[in-house]
């Protein structure tokens, strides 16, 4: 009899689910759904963070885990967000001027299938990557999903976001952050104390919890660009040796 090793296989569990939750995602933007496309986001997010959790905390490994988990978040933070970008663009399309409605300006919508492109870009470099223990290099895949898939919710705290050209800027500009040199903070603590980067995390959790009082689900592009500001004070204070 085959003796099946259920707890080898809770990780990869849950690493499809986060990949199922961005296939949510994407249905829902189909269905023009766009607060519960961001929603399915935040979920897949979830399970992201929970797959190499569930790993450490039951010491198991797997030889397609690695992989599974970087096909997945191509999905869910590659494919999921440009379909909500997307469609909010064309929305914003739809509502400018009849002569701002130029055959070039349509076409421009199409850049946004950068952000699949280079996330898959940065994924792989990720898993080849041996520098990335403690800091990310580049905008990290669930951040910039985040960012680009609460948009319209941001949209309705912020009269810029419903701008056809400032969310294409934006697009193409959290793209191209996904391979940048820039040193991003990673919010994985390996102790509590109040120093170091976690001066920066605890920073940035309270940024957090404050804008999404206030926002509620809009919060999450203004949380993301305070870890962008974040992250780039930080480390020019550390290599100043100023921290």
């Amino acid at each position: 009899m085959v003796k099946i090793n259920i707890k080898q296989h809770i990780p990869n569990t849950i690493t499809c689910l986060n990949l199922v939750c961005g296939c949510f995602s994407i249905m829902s933007s189909l269905n023009g759904n766009l607060t519960f496309a961001g929603i399915w986001i935040v979920v897949a997010a979830i399970f992201d963070f929970c797959d190499g959790l569930s790993a450490r905390m039951l010491h198991v490994t797997s030889a397609i885990g690695k992989e599974l988990d970087s096909l997945s978040d191509v999905v869910s933070f590659g494919v999921a967000p440009t379909m909500i970008t997307y469609k909010w663009l064309t929305i914003c399309y739809s509502q400018m001027p009849p002569a701002a409605q130029t055959t070039f300006a349509s076409y421009m919508t199409y850049l946004v299938f950068l952000v699949p492109a280079l996330s898959a870009v940065r994924l792989a470099k990720f898993n080849l990557d041996t520098k990335q223990t403690e800091n990310f290099i580049g905008m990290p895949t669930p951040a910039n999903a985040l960012f680009l898939g609460f948009i319209p919710a941001a949209a309705e705290h912020i009269a810029i976001l419903d701008n056809f050209w400032v969310v294409l800027v934006f697009a193409v500009f959290f793209a191209i952050l996904l391979v940048s040199p820039i040193n991003m903070i990673s919010l994985k603590f390996k102790d509590f104390k109040f120093t170091g980067m976690n001066i920066a995390r605890y920073l940035l959790l309270l940024v957090g919890i404050v804008l999404f009082l206030i926002f509620k689900l809009g919060s999450f592009p203004l949380i993301i660009f305070g870890y962008l500001l974040i992250s780039i004070f930080y480390h020019t204070l550390t290599n100043l040796d100023v921290l």
